[in-house]
């Protein structure tokens, strides 16, 4: 699992690795690290997970890291839609279901309800319990568009005084959904989402980023050697100072 390159932008260490499947391996190892760290200390461990093609290989070696007492993580996700039905496979909260939730004995599970008749109520009520457990690890990816969790250029603010918000997605993100195959075509893709802001995120202890694929080397290229603003969110992981960003060879491509 050792990177095939090590970088560093502004406060954030990069890793580049040979694949997917590395880069997967890598990423879980370095969490279940960071969680008996956190866990050596009375108490739970809090952390938010990301849903997302691009975390498949992450999330499946994640449970097959040692030594980590799962029945003392309290889990929590980044972001869903606002308006599925509560049974629609596409929301994040069951798409996590399998390849998460089902597979490890958290001690608690906080889930957004995307189909909670009152959206805005939904997220004031995930804001307070964020608020009653801040978090120590952020698991993260990175949209095509720059954006983190549901955090899209023209919506993210990296001095929002909320931590969870009610947002719209743009056009450039919802394309995204058609191209993960979650939705047949744009029109099918919901308009609006429940999402953990700038701040909720990059207030966890740490953070760490997990983008694989060609299909995400432009918003690391811009994230990594752009601007810190708003028009690249990601931009805001550098100056977060324990985060890591795990990359592969086609993320990777257009780094210097």
């Amino acid at each position: 699992m050792e990177p095939l390159r090590r970088l560093r932008y502004g406060r954030l260490e990069v890793e580049v690795h040979r694949d997917r499947g590395a880069l997967g391996a890598a990423a879980a190892a370095a969490v279940a690290e960071a969680l008996r760290d956190v866990l050596r200390r009375p108490g739970p461990a809090r952390v938010a997970f990301a849903a997302a093609p691009s975390q498949e290989e992450f999330l499946a070696a994640l449970p097959l890291q040692p030594g980590v007492a799962w029945d003392r993580v309290v889990a929590f996700h980044l972001d869903d839609y606002v308006g599925l039905p509560a049974d629609a496979p596409q929301r994040f909260v069951r798409w996590l279901g399998p390849r998460l939730w089902d597979r490890l004995p958290f001690a608690a599970v906080r889930r957004i309800d995307g189909a909670a008749p009152d959206p805005e109520a939904e997220a004031l009520r995930y804001e307070a319990a964020l608020r009653l457990e801040p978090l120590d690890l952020a698991c993260v990816g990175i949209g095509e568009n720059g954006h983190l969790a549901f955090n899209d250029p023209p919506v993210a603010d990296f001095g929002d005084q909320r931590l969870v918000r009610v947002v719209q997605l743009d056009t450039r993100c919802r394309l995204q959904q058609v191209h993960d195959g979650a939705f047949p075509d744009l029109g099918a893709v919901p308009r609006r989402a429940i999402t953990l802001t700038i701040p909720a995120l990059l207030g966890a202890a740490r953070v760490f980023a997990v983008v694989p694929g060609p299909a995400k080397a432009e918003a690391v290229r811009a994230a990594l050697l752009g601007p810190v603003e708003t028009a690249c969110p990601a931009s805001a992981l550098r100056g977060h100072g324990a985060c890591r960003l795990f990359l592969d060879q086609d993320s990777a491509a257009l780094l210097p």
